[in-house]
């Protein structure tokens, strides 16, 4: 029997099922009339295309049968899992725990579906190393885009390279003078970037542990963050463009193969705090001075200032980032038994191609999330609108940091009132609070599928998400003092963690 037949089959069962259901003598009580009464549904996918006509559903009809029927009616080859919303409630257990009554009577209900990641990452459940090395905190730690290297920097001026195979040392670079403040892996994979607080950067090999080049010099007070080009955006495949910001305002554009600053765009009044370079070319920069600046990287160009926060813009992410930190590595060829790598030569178009996925799943449109002191963050979309789509408000203290989600439906942002706030990334409504810490939090990092979410707190521990019942999955003590620093690999499977008890660890399933 052909996937397509089975399908329509159990299609069918359900439907006579239902029938059965209505011939059942009324006298059932409330679930009996559930069962039995029935909504003229329409498909539509996010684009707005319809799948098929509408069809009579009844109410209590559960998800995984929504999943059978929708795959019937796409005739798909291979059954793909899809979420439902019903006027954006998600429908996670049956249709009548997200229609009201009166829309029973309505013409027509629509059900939106959005195609989920057809690979599944598994959460961590267990600490299987404890790396210790550093002499101070940990600052930051983050996995390269191919989940083969994993690096950290530490109050101690070092950044160490681990093995992630063994989970043991690899390397210990020493060049910078005073704490490790920033990394960036660029998006080929091939280099690591490590600003301190000296407003020094320095160019990593990861395979080596050797410095590339000379030490690029020119920001007068301390590195705040650091971007590398988006490598579809490169000439050959080969990340070498990279922008710094620093606390003394100013944004500078560097060629890291020749060591050279090629431009510096001042313009913010304070410190500028987060840096984004977009897909589109554009480079975002958000400061103290309360704006968010929008530059164009080809020629250093101010195109406009994004205001709004009422204090201290602290963090952004773009609805792509995840697309563009990972540049031509794909989860899906890195989780197969034999992981599955681009070659130099095709790391440009594959880049290109995974970037112009993310885009169409985001509706066409780049999205730039702000969080701020004010305690709110703002959505834009700020290639064509100097106006927020939506103020996002709900946070009682200061917001840490924000990231989109892989697929770019869902913003998650942590903050010092303890909770993890949800959001739709299409339009910044806002969907869940995630309360379990008992501390302020400080990162947060998304699977690969976008199914799970793993939080970094001051309390001490990380705890991962489920975005599918909006709760806690798995609490992850272990630290013995605040996590500053968290990161999913990208094929799904570690998670890497650092904070002030100077220990870096690493989580598995």
């Amino acid at each position: 029997m052909t996937m397509e037949v089975g399908v329509k089959r159990s299609f069918e069962e359900e439907f006579a099922e239902s029938e059965k259901m209505m011939k059942i003598d009324e006298g059932g009580g409330e679930d009996e009339e559930e069962k039995t009464l029935q909504v003229l549904a329409q498909f539509c996918s996010e684009s707005g295309e319809v799948a098929g006509p509408p069809i009579d559903l009844p109410l209590g009809l559960g998800k995984e049968k929504l999943q059978l029927i929708l795959n019937a009616l796409l005739n798909k080859e291979e059954t793909l899992p899809y979420s439902f919303f019903v006027d954006e409630k998600e429908v996670t257990t049956s249709l009548a725990a997200v229609v009201e009554s009166e829309k029973v009577e309505e013409k027509v209900l629509t059900i939106l579906y959005q195609p989920q990641a057809i690979f599944k990452v598994r959460a961590v459940t267990r600490c299987t190393s404890s790396l210790p090395g550093h002499a101070e905190a940990v600052l930051c730690a983050s996995f390269s885009p191919d989940g083969r290297h994993m690096a950290s920097g530490s109050g101690d001026t070092t950044v160490r390279f681990w093995d992630i195979n063994t989970e043991t040392p690899h390397f210990t670079c020493k060049g910078h003078r005073h704490w490790v403040l920033v990394t960036a892996w660029s998006p080929d994979g091939e280099r690591l970037a490590s600003a301190c607080k000296g407003g020094h950067i320095i160019i990593w090999d990861p395979t080596t542990g050797k410095q590339v080049g000379r030490t690029l010099l020119g920001h007068k007070q301390w590195v705040t963050s650091l971007c590398w080009e988006p490598l579809h955006l490169t000439s050959n495949g080969q990340s070498g463009r990279m922008a710094s910001a620093g606390k003394d305002g100013d944004v500078r554009i560097w060629n890291t193969r020749l060591g050279t600053c090629e431009k510096i765009l001042s313009n913010h009044t304070k410190s500028v705090t987060a840096l984004r370079w977009s897909g589109e070319g554009l480079i975002y920069s958000a400061s103290q001075d309360r704006t968010i600046k929008v530059w164009r990287a080809a020629d250093g160009v101010m195109c406009r200032t994004l205001q709004g926060h009422g204090h201290w813009v602290n963090t952004l992410a773009l609805n792509t980032d995840y697309a563009l930190r990972t540049g031509a590595s794909d989860p899906r060829a890195l989780m197969k038994a034999r992981p599955e790598y681009v070659t130099a030569e095709n790391r440009q178009e594959a880049a290109e191609k995974r970037y112009k996925e993310a885009l169409t799943t985001a509706g066409g449109v780049e999205r730039l999330v702000s969080g701020s002191d004010d305690f709110t963050l703002f959505l834009w979309e700020p290639a064509k609108e100097r106006k927020p789509i939506e103020r996002m408000t709900g946070h009682q203290q200061l917001v840490n940091d924000v990231k989109f989600s892989p697929d770019t439906r869902l913003i998650a942002s942590a903050s010092f009132d303890k909770s993890i706030r949800i959001w739709n990334g299409l339009n910044g409504k806002f969907i869940a609070t995630l309360r379990g810490h008992v501390n302020g939090v400080y990162q947060v990092a998304w699977s690969a599928d976008s199914r799970l979410l793993v939080s970094g707190s001051k309390d001490s521990t990380l705890k991962v998400w489920s975005m599918q019942t909006k709760k806690m999955e798995i609490d992850l003590p272990g630290h013995a003092d605040e996590v500053y620093a968290v990161d999913w690999s990208p094929d799904g499977e570690r998670v890497v963690s650092g904070g002030k008890d100077k220990v870096i660890k690493v989580w598995r399933r």
